[in-house]
């Protein structure tokens, strides 16, 4: 696995300000997984942290791996407008904060984002050129059997996620990117391909800095 040293991004002054960057895939397909690995190999991207009122899993903390809170709190952040998406994905209720997205984007950070489809296309309407990506394993039998192993869910939950998964999915042609996760490593080599060209795209790209060095 090779390391990037130096960013290509949003601390340099071509560029107007931080990058967002989506991610979604059906549950088992490995996406936090990735987007986690992802931070240890590309510098300065941040991992927004959703807001949920699923209780946690034992090996997940509040306030890294989401902000649990209850439904009463999380309608109340609804009705104050306080997410700029949010979905109830399998009976529980996820969203991600505007205002602090906006104000880490703001700050010039790049931003990574896991979540479902339902809020990636809500962020779609609002971020046009942001990178979103889809993530899948190598089968629908393959997703079903990682959902099994990891023993998270009951055999109810499980089929109730897969059935999740087949509506999901319809929803890949939104997005711009598809990895497939077939191997770990290379799947993270692949987004980490996309993170680094899209850092560099020319719509990012400050006009001022280019008129300032070489057009006056």
């Amino acid at each position: 696995m090779t390391y990037i040293t130096k960013k290509e991004g949003t601390t340099s002054p071509w560029i107007t300000k931080g990058l967002l960057i989506v991610v979604s895939a059906p549950s088992g397909a490995g996406k936090t997984s990735l987007c986690r690995e992802i931070l240890k190999y590309i510098p300065d991207i941040k991992h927004s942290i959703s807001y949920t009122t699923r209780a946690p899993r034992s090996s997940e903390r509040d306030g890294i791996d989401y902000h649990f809170v209850t439904e009463d709190i999380f309608k109340k952040m609804i009705e104050e407008d306080a997410f700029i998406e949010w979905a109830i994905v399998h009976g529980n209720y996820y969203g991600t904060c505007k205002q602090e997205l906006e104000t880490l984007l703001e700050e010039g950070n790049d931003i990574i984002l896991d979540i479902d489809s339902q809020g990636a296309m809500q962020i779609r309407q609002k971020f046009n050129n942001g990178v979103f990506i889809y993530i899948l394993p190598p089968s629908f039998e393959d997703l079903r059997e990682r959902l099994t192993v990891r023993k998270s869910d009951s055999p109810e939950e499980i089929e109730k996620r897969l059935r999740k998964a087949r509506e999901e999915i319809k929803n890949y042609t939104m997005y711009d990117y598809l990895i497939i996760n077939d191997e770990f490593d290379k799947a993270l080599e692949r987004l980490k391909a996309i993170i680094i060209a899209s850092r560099i795209r020319i719509d990012r790209v400050n006009p001022e800095w280019i008129n300032t060095k070489f057009l006056k």
